[in-house]
């Protein structure tokens, strides 16, 4: 999805959704056009134009006031397709006319204005573990996104997730940078005692990688591994569920065949140089470090495992949620905008330089940009080119929510009988984190979300097998080596 684009214009599709339409939207769609009389096309530019004119992509409450606009069309008409249409049928104008009459639009700049003049609680502590991951966080910090929203945010360096975890528990974070699955796991008490917590949006997609010590580049196959110890930075994590799909599909049991061990991400490196893990499945900068240092090589990038998958989020608590309304729309909406800041080819340079400071990643920035850019070497003597080695596509889908779940279930993390949708839908604040970007990109004609499918449980590919959150069951049934 483009912020650039107008919702109300009936001209383009926002949220990427062309696959989506059926052949009776489009044909009908053309044939509504035709119908249209010259009045309208201009009544429609006049008022586009007007919008565009009036916003102004400076001000944060005119940004919000869009993302709530834009919330209201979702929750009236369900989909892109019947806002589509609705739009063809009598116009941009007349939709808004009609809409209006019913529900002044006033009232949401009202909402707007109140919230960034009523925010709860401004001085906020919010956690991250120092990897790439972390990106639009970090940065919200460093390149000011917090304290153009009105944010007072302290983020504060954690050692490890099992740390990031308890701190998150204990109350002394307000909000953190979460490995995907861990809201689930705090929800559900798996782990730790049950506290819901909720994943407002990712992060980031992408941006991991499996990396051996050099001393097996003989050993390209997985079913070479066996005997080997890897490292991954928690066990409920997209690393562990991902480490243990890769090896499985190879034959090898991730239970038998081979230990996996919990280390925490910055203490990766060390402890390939120091031979006590034969490899690792973590998130960057620690790969490319691993090759900066001499140490080791990029076996395999996650992507191309399951390409834009989830690995972290941002978390907050629902007590959080429930107690500052105001302060979470604020929070989530910097957050958003330096997570769409992040995505741009152009701005990776300067996100890697304003991040490599001791006091947030504490890395060398040439690392930082090899893995920002996508233009790295492998340590295997190849220069690779790989863009989107790690993307910031923040909508967290609940399809996303339903395939970790199934892992946890096949895995023996979650016990019995699992209502998938009920405990994602609860989890992964899917319609919070929709409802900001798409009023974002009412308002801002430079941010674009590309990530916001028309289905709500769209079908993902993973690692060569179809991921459909209807069969659940079945597909956790299709796997050979599984503990349920």
């Amino acid at each position: 999805m483009s912020l650039e684009r107008d919702p109300f214009d009936d001209s383009i599709d926002i949220w990427n959704e062309c696959s989506e339409r059926s052949n009776g939207e489009e044909q009908s769609a053309h044939h509504m056009v035709d119908l249209m009389t010259s009045k309208k096309d201009a009544e429609n530019t006049s008022f586009l134009e007007k919008r565009k004119k009036n916003f102004n992509t400076n001000d944060p409450g005119a940004v919000m006031q869009r993302a709530m606009e834009s919330s209201l069309l979702h929750s009236i008409f369900g989909s892109d397709v019947n806002r589509r249409k609705m739009l063809k049928a009598i116009g941009s104008a007349g939709v808004y006319a009609s809409i209006a009459s019913v529900f002044k639009f006033e009232t949401l700049h009202a909402l707007a204005e109140d919230a960034m003049k009523n925010i709860e609680k401004k001085n906020l502590k919010i956690g991250f573990v120092p990897i790439t991951c972390a990106t639009p966080i970090i940065a919200g910090h460093s390149l000011g996104f917090y304290d153009k929203y009105g944010l007072k945010v302290d983020i504060i360096k954690t050692a490890g997730w099992a740390v990031a975890r308890d701190k998150c528990m204990n109350g002394e974070y307000d909000a953190s940078h979460l490995l995907a699955p861990m809201p689930a796991a705090m929800s559900m008490g798996v782990g730790s005692t049950s506290q819901k917590w909720r994943m407002v949006t990712n992060v980031n997609t992408n941006g991991q990688a499996i990396v051996l010590a050099n001393k097996h580049k003989n050993k390209n196959s997985p079913k070479d591994w066996k005997g080997f110890k890897f490292g991954v930075p928690f066990e409920y994590s997209m690393h562990n569920l991902l480490l243990r799909l890769y090896v499985a599909e190879h034959g090898i049991d991730p239970d038998k065949d081979i230990q996996i061990r919990v280390i925490p991400p910055p203490e990766m490196v060390a402890n390939l140089r120091a031979e006590n893990v034969d490899g690792y499945l973590a998130p960057d900068p620690f790969n490319q470090r691993a090759v900066y240092d001499g140490v080791g090589f990029i076996h395999k990038l996650t992507k191309d495992i399951w390409d834009q998958h989830p690995c972290c989020c941002f978390g907050i608590s629902q007590r959080f949620i429930d107690e500052n309304p105001n302060t979470f729309i604020v929070l989530l909406t910097a957050i958003l905008d330096a997570t769409q800041e992040a995505e741009k080819s152009e701005q990776r340079v300067r996100f890697a330089e304003a991040m490599a400071p001791r006091n947030y990643l504490n890395q060398p920035p040439a690392v930082l940009k090899q893995i920002l850019t996508g233009v790295y070497p492998d340590g295997l003597g190849n220069i690779k080119k790989v863009p989107d080695r790690i993307s910031f596509m923040p909508y967290p889908t609940q399809s996303m929510g339903t395939w970790i779940l199934s892992q946890m279930k096949r895995w023996g993390y979650v016990k019995g009988d699992v209502d998938f949708k009920a405990l994602s839908d609860e989890i992964f604040l899917s319609v919070s984190a929709q409802s900001q970007m798409e009023e974002m990109a009412e308002d801002n004609k430079n941010i674009k979300w590309s990530d916001i499918p028309e289905k709500k449980y769209p079908i993902y590919d993973v690692y060569g097998k179809k991921f459909n959150p209807e069969k659940i069951n079945e597909y956790i049934d299709s796997f050979a080596i599984k503990r349920t």
